[in-house]
């Protein structure tokens, strides 16, 4: 039996795949490497390097390495980029999906788990908040994953597919060994630019809105270690196979930090100081945004890790200096040369 992960070099994507090939899986990867990277991709994993829309390009994988689960990544998850660009993102994240969906159904392939995110519940009217909060995307980026959401529950139900959609909260961390971690230019997570302020790469972090009506003005949000996330979808993919039924989960911790106090937790771990620009609200930014995690810790057999914000940090710390010092010495290497 082989898992094809689409996006399955990028930064939640590899952490994934690495998971499922340290577990005994055959897992198949197609990726654009527009934000993800090959030499990531554990030892022997076949990579099609290609979109993960393009029919042909999936028949020929999923005919060739008998697939029979889909894990699906890849797509833009950029929410200020979606505001500047809608279609891009209608394109990348709902018509890849659907044209995914497509060949899966001709292939029969009955098994789909879906990297959705918490973006599509908007401000929720309550904190945890639960799957079956209304939905409502404050930006395009969002409302393109709600959308392939709803394609997905229709094709499912026409089908016979079983899937498991995973609304992730703030994916952040690295791999604990430091092997592998968000290595994406021009990243947008708080606590990728919070390590890289603290490993001298930027000069000052900004802050989006210190006016927002939260204990310290920032907003607040539930961070979840990337491995604790791998594991989720390893174990979605294990509810599925043992018949479970389709459904929607949060992946997060249940508990929320605010920006500042996460700000401090980076200075903390690294003992690095670093600049703080405080800057308007964005379009689309959502004030607070925590899990209630009581139906994916109900259902799956999943039991995070990683639930400590100084630790998430200190592994995301520890890939950047890696990430940094491998470069530095690249130019070195290349000046020298």
């Amino acid at each position: 039996m082989t898992v094809l992960v689409t996006g399955g070099a990028g930064y939640i994507g590899s952490h994934t795949v690495l998971a499922l090939a340290e577990a005994g899986e055959d897992v198949v990867v197609i990726d654009d490497l527009s934000t993800g990277f090959s030499a990531y991709l554990p030892e022997g994993v076949p990579l099609f390097i290609g979109d993960a829309g393009d029919e042909n390009l999936l028949e020929g994988v999923i005919a060739q390495h008998n697939i029979e689960s889909i894990i699906h990544f890849a797509g833009s998850v950029v929410v200020p980029d979606s505001m500047r660009d809608p279609l891009g993102y209608y394109r990348n994240n709902f018509t890849t999906a659907r044209n995914l969906l497509n060949v899966a159904v001709k292939r029969g392939i009955n098994r789909f788990i879906f990297s959705s995110t918490a973006a599509v519940y908007g401000n929720p009217d309550q904190v945890p908040v639960p799957e079956h909060a209304p939905t409502r995307p404050l930006s395009p980026y969002g409302s393109s994953k709600l959308m392939t959401e709803i394609m997905l529950h229709d094709v499912a139900a026409a089908y016979g597919m079983q899937y498991v959609t995973l609304r992730y909260f703030n994916v952040a961390g690295a791999d604990p060994q430091a092997r592998i971690g968000l290595a994406t230019a021009g990243a947008t997570h708080l606590l990728k630019i919070a390590v890289e302020a603290a490993t001298g790469q930027r000069a000052k972090i900004d802050v989006f809105g210190t006016d927002y009506p939260t204990p310290d003005g920032s907003c607040i949000r539930d961070f979840i270690h990337v491995t604790d996330l791998s594991q989720a979808h390893r174990s979605a993919l294990a509810y599925l196979r043992n018949g479970g039924a389709s459904t929607t989960l949060n992946c997060g911790y249940g508990r929320g930090y605010s920006v500042l106090e996460t700000i401090d937790a980076v200075r903390r771990v690294s003992g690095r100081s670093f600049a703080v620009q405080y800057a308007p609200r964005r379009p689309g930014d959502i004030m607070t945004m925590v899990a209630d995690t009581s139906r994916i810790r109900g259902l799956l057999d999943w039991k995070p890790q990683y639930d400590d914000l100084e630790t998430i940090a200190a592994h995301a710390l520890a890939w950047e200096d890696k990430l940094f010092h491998e470069r530095h010495g690249e130019l070195r290497h290349a000046a020298s040369a």
